[in-house]
């Protein structure tokens, strides 16, 4: 950082949101009436998480539920970790969510003329309000048409996060608080200098920090990654959620076969070499319908047992008809890869899913640097504890986001100092894009191999070594050339990983998501893991 040149060309907003998922933008379109808000995504609007949640969204809302019972399944889910004031207040915050979504026209799935409401793994009650298997893009599409039709919002697609701007970066007295950031606008290769009284990270996940995982290509643990550096503590990085069930195909490397499948009727069964048979019933009581968690190592174990390269996930007895109306896309894609589920099984294996932990917020997304704020999958609630229920995340998005933008029109701005452009007299290497390339292929396989479903102690010591030499060479880089993209989510998925690896090495139990061999059973009291970034 060059703290001697200052720019006129600073871009000055009310409120930096960086991301444009579900999280962000709904917190856009409720600061909209009262501030002037900038959208900051390294992609295109459409490019993250949400728009591939296939679900749904969990919300009280059938006779005979309650918030008590989701609130149970949420607890039980969460294996004792979930904080209950944060899984009371979403909870009790959906069905007002849902009504909002309505309002502004998402499409959900209907049954005479009421919420079609389905149930997932780890619900008591159907609860889950869907737009047929393609929620998160019903609600993504809703959500983009009203925020490009703002004034007041400013979308900045292809702008890259490269750092957050604080005052203590700065040298200024008192209490640190975030004043602004830089980012890179890959159309001009500049890197731009914003500022704003508050900022909102709903960057999503880590799920690229793993060889095989169900995450879009921007769920790089961008603003886990900057929070941390800029002095925030993270909490329960070591729970990584692997959905049980991801199509395994040649030509399909990240397309999520719902939970809903299981909740419909699915049954989970070795291929016809290794049997044939179903093998949720030897693992767990629920049987298909157990947490996601419990599921995929089950799914795990019979791979390493049989020596497979996947399980079959049968919804084949349920008639054409059935599929077409609950599952068309699931219908769609898997016919144009040749599988005919109305009569075969689909070909499944776990992969990363979903981060149930990031930077540690109260009940209105606040960080603890004043004005900077993390909502949705970046941050860590205390909701989803050692394991998210399923249908939960888009909630949670939305939830915080109307929080934070809450406790942000009640907070007078304050002063808005000048700050410093960003210094872009480093060169361009050569070699830069070999290097990260081989580098980000060797942090995802070792990730897989060391910190994946189960986990050791010698594996999270050889996961830690490497992650040092990368840090090191990573740094570097960043340090004496010029940025772009690959090197910046490099940085961020190698800061990430450092994260899980280090909480994962701290947790001397198996909870939830985390399964360690050497340390197998529970331990008590039931605690979160926190962070704490050095001064």
């Amino acid at each position: 950082m060059n703290t001697s040149n200052t720019t006129s060309a600073i871009q000055d907003f009310d409120v930096l949101i960086v991301g444009s998922g579900l999280a962000g933008l709904t917190a856009a379109l409720q600061l909209a009436p009262t501030h002037r808000v900038a959208v900051i995504t390294k992609r295109e609007l459409q490019a993250g998480s949400s728009g591939k949640a296939q679900g749904g969204i969990a919300a009280v809302l059938a006779e005979g539920d309650s918030f008590d019972a989701h609130v149970q399944d949420t607890l039980t889910a969460g294996a004792g970790l979930c904080d209950l004031a944060s899984t009371r207040y979403v909870v009790e915050n959906a069905p007002d969510t849902i009504a909002w979504l309505q309002k502004l026209g998402v499409p959900f799935s209907q049954e005479d003329g009421q919420l079609h409401l389905t149930r997932e793994g780890g619900h008591s009650a159907r609860r889950i309000v869907h737009a047929t298997d393609a929620t998160g893009a019903a609600v993504q599409q809703t959500l983009i048409a009203h925020v490009r039709a703002t004034p007041n919002i400013t979308l900045l697609e292809q702008h890259t996060l490269v750092d957050l701007i604080t005052s203590r970066k700065l040298g200024l007295g008192g209490p640190q608080r975030c004043l602004g950031l830089y980012a890179l606008d890959d159309e001009t290769d500049e890197v731009i200098t914003f500022r704003a009284p508050h900022t909102i990270l709903a960057t999503g996940g880590a799920g690229k920090v793993y060889l095989y995982t169900t995450n879009p290509d921007t769920a790089t643990g961008d603003g886990i990654a900057a929070a941390w550096r800029a002095g925030c503590r993270v909490a329960n990085l070591e729970f990584i959620q692997f959905h049980p069930t991801c199509l395994y195909h040649p030509n399909e490397k990240s397309f999520l076969i719902s939970e809903a499948v299981r909740g419909e009727g699915g049954q989970l069964k070795l291929p016809p070499a290794a049997g044939g048979t179903r093998f949720m019933p030897q693992h767990d009581a629920r049987e298909e319908l157990a947490p996601r968690d419990i599921v995929a190592r089950a799914i795990d174990f019979e791979m390493k047992k049989h020596g497979i390269d996947c399980v079959h996930l049968d919804i084949s007895h349920q008639s054409p008809q059935f599929l077409q109306e609950h599952f068309p896309n699931i219908l769609a894609r898997c016919a144009q890869l040749g599988i005919d589920i109305t009569r075969e099984p689909i070909p499944v294996v776990p992969a990363a899913h979903y981060t149930c932990g990031g930077v540690l917020t109260d009940l209105s997304g606040r960080t603890d640097i004043a004005g900077l704020y993390a909502i949705g999958e970046t941050a860590c609630t205390g909701l989803h504890g050692a394991n998210r229920l399923a249908s939960n995340s888009l909630l949670e998005c939305m939830v915080f986001a109307r929080a934070a933008a809450k406790h942000i029109q009640s907070t007078p701005s304050t002063d808005r100092p000048q700050l410093p452009a960003w210094d872009d007299s480093r060169v361009t290497d050569a070699d830069e894009a070999v290097v990260i390339s081989h580098n980000w292929d060797e942090l995802r396989r070792f990730m897989w191999d060391y910190v994946g479903i189960v986990r050791t102690n010698k594996r999270l010591e050889r996961a830690a070594h490497r992650i040092a030499l990368l840090k090191s060479e990573i740094n570097e880089f960043y340090a004496n050339f010029h940025v772009t993209r690959d090197l910046l989510e490099l940085r961020n998925l190698v800061q990430v990983a450092d994260l899980i690896v280090r909480s994962a090495q701290m947790r001397h139990e198996s909870r939830g998501l985390h399964f360690s061999r050497d340390w197998p059973e529970l331990a008590a009291p039931a605690a979160p893991t926190i962070l704490v970034p050095h001064a």
